[in-house]
């Protein structure tokens, strides 16, 4: 079918054929198929959506425009974990050592951040000499003999999700939920996972912001990554506030670093983690329910496992072998650390988490555009949960920076973000749902 074709059968809301998909995201890859095709297929698919059986043959088309990686050397069940993003989410960097270290193998393929939420990869080049886009032969090589490795995309993995996203990106279309299912599954399934276990994040600081479009999400991509042939479950978890008190790169690494360790664990980044590596080992046949997951994985975090495997898998992709004895002698480390002072007393009643992930990124540790440098030692730490009691001149956070004028924009980011009211708000739950 000629791509114009192709176009107005989807512009039409008609049914799109497998075998057309394939040949339309064949020629989105080798450039046969133009920029403003694919715009314009994306706006039809914007519009009109796609049937479950589309979305599916969209994913599978994605992933096979590269190389489809599998594990016979593997002889553990290979799950891993997706999060849709936010603030203060540094769940994968103890998620993947956790698991590894209950019996699984997670190839744990990243990307980077960009707007107001944070990126995994960042995180870990914050460390330095690590490694954080290998070859395939080292990622296969960790993966197998550390249990984990937390790696960015390839450019042989799913290679048309990095076009279509690029000019889904300038054209208005990120938001359509088939195409966001497809780009998330097809990298996932090019993985060559067995299971895969999603954290769709909900509310102000979330892509999806309310809880119908969190949980449509989550049950799109729940149903077509099943279609496409991979078991998968979801948990739809709050944004509504930062996961970790801490928000940025380098500090965002030290308070992972605390959680594996043991020094201080945020309660809410806790539960999350928890729940979702309790999944991962249903999912890949390690635990006979949630509750038996949690109760393996807390193990793991008490008797050490988790931590050592996490300073293995830095040292074997280039970083310290020492890593978590003292995780601030490596990372960077702004100049300034000033705190941002509560205006009156009362309780934090809330926040506008989109607001926070901003202020980071004014002080240089988030990107606007996808090549945009990131600073990995600005951020924000000792963020307050909502419902803590404060007093008047009490530091809402600490600002990481380096030079007064962030430091001034980062307060007023902050200022502006963080409600303090009179009376406690009630408590709200941070896991809203599964879905499977």
């Amino acid at each position: 079918m000629l791509p114009q074709e192709f176009i107005r059968t989807k512009r039409d809301g008609r049914a799109l054929d497998p075998a057309d998909i394939a040949s339309f995201i064949r020629g989105l890859t080798d450039g046969s198929v133009t920029e403003g095709q694919v715009a314009a297929f994306a706006m039809a698919v914007f519009f009109n959506g796609m049937s479950r059986a589309e979305a599916v043959a969209l994913t599978l088309a994605m992933r096979d425009s590269g190389e489809v990686l599998s594990w016979p050397e593997i002889d553990r069940p290979v799950v891993d974990k997706h999060s849709t993003g936010g603030v203060g989410d540094n769940v994968s960097l103890m998620l993947a050592p956790i698991a590894a270290a209950c019996g699984l193998a997670v190839p744990m393929i990243s990307g980077r951040g960009l707007g107001h939420t944070g990126g995994t990869l960042d995180k870990m080049e914050s460390i330095p000499g690590y490694q954080a886009v290998p070859d395939n032969a080292l990622f296969r090589k960790v993966v197998g003999s550390v249990g984990c490795a937390i790696i960015g995309q390839t450019g042989d993995l799913a290679p048309a999700d990095r076009r279509f996203y690029g000019i889904r990106d300038v054209t208005g279309t990120v938001e359509s939920v088939p195409l966001i299912t497809a780009s998330i599954l097809s990298k996932k399934l090019a993985a060559g996972l067995g299971a895969l276990v999603l954290d769709v994040k909900s509310g102000n600081g979330a892509f999806m912001d309310t809880p119908e479009r969190s949980l449509k999400l989550a049950r799109s991509l729940v149903e077509v990554a099943v279609g496409a042939g991979m078991p998968t479950t979801a948990l739809v978890t709050d944004m509504s506030q930062p996961l970790a008190s801490a928000a940025g790169n380098a500090v965002e690494v030290v308070n992972a670093a605390d959680f594996l360790t043991g020094k201080a664990r945020d309660s809410r980044l806790e539960e999350v983690t928890l729940a979702l590596a309790g999944e991962m080992l249903v999912a890949g046949g390690l635990a006979a329910g949630p509750e038996e997951g949690i109760a393996r994985v807390r193990a793991a975090l008490e008797d050490g496992r988790a931590a050592e495997i996490f300073d293995r898998m830095v040292h074997a992709l280039g970083g310290p072998a020492d890593f978590l004895a003292d995780p601030g002698r490596h990372l960077p480390s702004a100049p300034l650390v000033s705190p941002c002072l509560a205006g009156r007393a009362g309780y934090v009643t809330g926040y506008d988490t989109r607001g926070v992930g901003l202020g980071v990124v004014a002080l240089g540790g988030g990107r606007t555009r996808p090549g945009d440098a990131v600073d990995h030692a600005v951020g924000l730490t000792g963020l307050l949960p909502v419902g803590t009691r404060i007093e008047k001149d009490m530091p809402l956070a600490l600002i990481h920076a380096r030079n007064d004028g962030q430091v001034a924009e980062a307060q007023r980011c902050l200022l502006e973000a963080i409600s303090i009211g009179d009376e406690p708000p009630p408590p709200t739950p941070v896991i809203l749902s599964r879905q499977a």
